[in-house]
């Protein structure tokens, strides 16, 4: 970490769409950890615009988990009607619609009919090329994705907790990511970088297999002229793997905290799991011995 950085605010920003697993825990402590070292307040956002996905349990477990592990958190709901009445993301909803009535003054968006299959059809690495850019559909019509136009190659600038920037450019893999789903849902992309900018986010910590998230993120900001956010520092901590040295899924349940806890597991046990999935050569017990 570079010199003596403060922050104003950070943030932990589960999607409940399954029991969190070490994985989550790993990157909560490390956030909580960083937030104590920069004098970041930490916000509790939970990204719920998935409403298929989103079940109660899920929700409830998020609250569960941090107060079983004893992750503190300064700012956002601090239960399950708080998360409901105040701080759901479908409160937000007007400020994404903002942003996507922006692009689409701008001409910055085009609607795409194709599906995942057709991606896949067309790359087996389910890269999109545009297929749709120059299509002209509707973007009235519901069953129609939004995608950013990203033709132009615009620099990005990641600034990162260790003092350096890194200058790159938008990914083949996000290229004409998607800003609005069908039927007129904000996507995980957009909805992201606004809440950032809202709730005065300027530290970002986030897993490794996020980077490509990040730069499609720099991108909309570039675009929409989002300083704060353009100005944030991130940091992109290294994943928890498995035995099979695979990422850790919502679905592998041997590792979620709820089954831990179930299985009798104490606070230490569990943060010592994660060391030794970490390799590291000391045993810890807290998120307070974790160190960057």
């Amino acid at each position: 970490m570079s010199g003596n950085l403060a922050f104003k605010r950070t943030r932990i920003a589960p999607t409940p769409s399954g029991y969190l697993h070490l994985g989550n825990a790993f990157s909560f402590a490390i956030t909580v950890a960083l937030a104590q070292q920069t004098g970041a307040r930490i916000f509790l956002r939970i990204d719920d615009l998935d409403r298929e996905r989103v079940r109660r349990e899920y929700i409830e477990d998020i609250f569960e988990t941090l107060d079983y592990l004893e992750l503190p958190w300064d700012e956002g709901p601090k239960n399950y009607n708080e998360y409901e009445t105040i701080y759901s993301q479908i409160h937000r909803l007007d400020l994404y619609h903002e942003a996507l009535h922006s692009l689409r003054e701008r001409d910055l968006v085009f609607a795409c009919d194709c599906s995942r299959l057709d991606v896949l059809r067309r790359d087996a690495q389910g890269v999109y090329s545009g297929t749709c850019r120059k299509k002209k559909l509707p973007l009235g019509g519901v069953a129609y994705n939004w995608r950013l136009d990203t033709l132009a190659e615009n620099t990005l600038a990641i600034r990162g907790l260790d003092g350096n920037t890194q200058y790159t450019i938008l990914p083949t893999s996000m290229r004409y990511f998607v800003v609005r789903r069908k039927h007129g849902a904000p996507a995980y992309q957009l909805a992201s970088v606004i809440d950032d900018v809202h709730y005065g986010v300027d530290f970002v910590v986030r897993g490794a297999d996020l980077w490509e998230s990040t730069l499609a993120q720099h991108y909309l900001a570039n675009v929409q002229g989002y300083m704060g956010f353009l100005n944030s520092i991130f940091f992109h901590h290294p994943l928890l793997k498995s035995n099979s040295d695979s990422k850790l899924s919502k679905s592998a349940g041997a590792t979620s905290i709820k089954y831990l806890r179930e299985q009798g597991k104490t606070k230490a046990e569990v943060y010592q799991m994660i060391g030794h999935m970490l390799g590291l050569k000391h045993p810890i017990s807290s998120w307070e011995e974790l160190t960057p």
